[in-house]
């Protein structure tokens, strides 16, 4: 019988894929992730540092300038699978809370230069994210404890919400102009009347003129015309809203053709057609609707008849659009018309052109549902804490607390979970140019002498009471982030094998 341990090992993976084992695969993770922390934690806070993203194709090359860390990370190609779990965080906490993209990679990544070190030391990854989970739901505890909700209070609420949208746009392109953002955001969120639907806000984007010229306007705008000899205002409009050819429902097969005896065989073509067509409008017009939206063409013949029954017709209606309209006036989108009484109508009061620059739009006002404006602010959380790195400094207590009373390795864990947290006020101070050591230390001596809503004052490089200057930011944020970075950091720490599929083969094609 022969030894084992002369037999050759087994190969599982197909000879072109790639695997990295153990600490290899560890240190391949680690890399990638603090490398993207280390890329946007220079773009953090109201002070940051903007980026310059340039998109060449074969056409032409787009040059963008942000400091936003979603739309940073979207833009860049990246190869490192742990790099590529924070872009997907970072998107996450786009979608969920519409804010701190870049401070959920850069705790995240801060987390992880901190297991580097203990990883290091020979402290056990299952350890790590053990004295990690105690650690979070330390600081969640604090979090929600000093947060508070004051929309009981509708005038508070309000000013409350201002200065969420004020501090949110601190750190934007448009800083310079975040009041008036501010007042436009906070006025189109609370035309919403605590319903959560922001599909409802529609966003016009038109050029000329300067931004302060944008404006809230309370409807619904269509950036289409009506067609030819129809009316351009409608009052108590009933609205059909459709998907739907209107060259009737023929087959389209590409490169036929067809060959006429005669000229008069042509005519008898053109003829059913347009009778065709005449009948769809016929079966539009049952619905007994002053208004017909429809989101592919209409043409020419179609449009004459619409224009003889006293219709306004609307072609080529962008699908986004459509689903917006189909929201906020009521209505359906059909796309067939033979059963008019069970189709739903959408409605408005009125339906007209203005001028928006050099440009006639439609204003849809009255309608049961939504109004339209230029920027939106997430807001879904009533409760609210304070920014200027308070927050962070306040689940930093509560975690070096944490630690004093666990015995083992595992307090090794929650002190660096909180050096971790202390790095975000760090950084925002580095990136305003102040000395990030002094202001911290004192930070933290304020915190420990129960000063909670004291942070950096970026302005007058100092702590403040962040309550008093108003820099007030979204419980539901800073929740997100430290649920989100912490997930994404104990994800990445669990890997111990990076496998790369291998490439499939590209088969030549020998049909020619």
């Amino acid at each position: 019988m022969a030894h084992l341990g002369n037999l050759n090992p087994i190969q599982i993976l197909n000879h072109q894929a790639e695997e990295e084992k153990a600490e290899n695969a560890r240190l391949s993770s680690f890399v990638g992730a603090i490398a993207i922390g280390d890329l946007l934690k220079s773009t953090l806070g109201p002070k940051g540092m903007d980026k310059i993203l340039l998109c060449e194709t074969s056409r032409d090359s787009k040059v963008e300038v942000t400091n936003d860390g979603a739309t940073i990370l979207k833009a860049i190609g990246i190869d490192n699978p742990a790099a590529k779990v924070l872009v997907d965080i970072s998107k996450t906490q786009d979608d969920e809370v519409g804010d701190g993209t870049t401070s959920v990679a850069v705790l995240a990544s801060q987390l992880l230069q901190e297991a580097e070190k203990l990883v290091g030391m020979k402290i056990h990854p299952q350890t790590i994210i053990s004295g990690w989970r105690r650690s979070v739901n330390a600081s969640r505890a604090a979090l929600e404890d000093f947060s508070q909700d004051r929309s009981n209070n509708e005038a508070q609420f309000k000013k409350d919400v201002m200065n969420i949208a004020r501090t949110t746009l601190g750190s934007k392109i448009l800083a310079q102009h975040k009041e008036f953002f501010a007042q436009l955001a906070v006025d189109a969120v609370m035309r919403l009347k605590g319903k959560c639907n922001l599909d409802a806000i529609h966003i016009i984007k038109k050029l000329g003129g300067s931004m302060l010229d944008s404006y809230l306007e309370a409807g619904f705008l269509l950036d289409k015309k009506p067609g030819l000899n129809q009316p351009k205002r409608v009052e108590k409009a009933q609205i059909l809203i459709a998907n739907t050819p209107m060259d009737s429902d023929k087959i389209k097969v590409f490169g036929s053709r067809m060959k006429c005896e005669s000229i008069a065989r042509v005519a008898e073509l053109e003829e059913a057609e347009k009778l065709k067509m005449k009948r769809k409008v016929d079966s539009i017009l049952a619905h007994k609707c002053n208004v017909f939206i429809n989101r592919q063409l209409i043409y020419n013949y179609p449009e004459q008849l619409f224009a003889d029954a006293g219709i306004m017709a609307i072609e080529h209606a962008d699908f986004e659009g459509i689903e917006r309209l189909a929201l906020v006036t009521g209505g359906e989108i059909v796309s067939t018309f033979t059963s008019p009484e069970t189709v739903k109508l959408g409605t408005c009061d009125l339906i007209e052109e203005v001028m928006i620059g050099e440009d006639k739009l439609l204003r849809f006002s009255g309608v049961p549902l939504g109004e339209a404006c230029t920027i939106v602010l997430r807001v879904k959380e009533k409760k609210i804490c304070y920014g200027g790195g308070s927050a962070e400094m306040l689940m930093a207590e509560a975690v070096d607390k944490l630690a004093l009373t666990t015995p083992g390795k595992e307090s090794l864990a929650i002190e660096a979970f909180a050096r971790a947290l202390r790095q975000l006020p760090t950084i925002i101070a580095d990136n305003a140019g102040l000395d990030s050591a002094q202001l911290v230390s004192e930070l933290r001596a304020a915190h420990a002498t129960g000063k909670k809503s004291f942070g950096i004052n970026i302005v007058d490089a100092k702590i403040d009471d962040m309550e008093k200057l108003g820099i007030t930011e979204a419980f539901v944020v800073k929740r997100q982030v430290l649920l989100s970075a912490s997930e994404a950091a104990e994800m990445i720490l669990r890997v111990d094998n990076i496998i790369k599929a291998a490439p499939r083969k590209r088969v030549p094609d020998r049909s020619h």
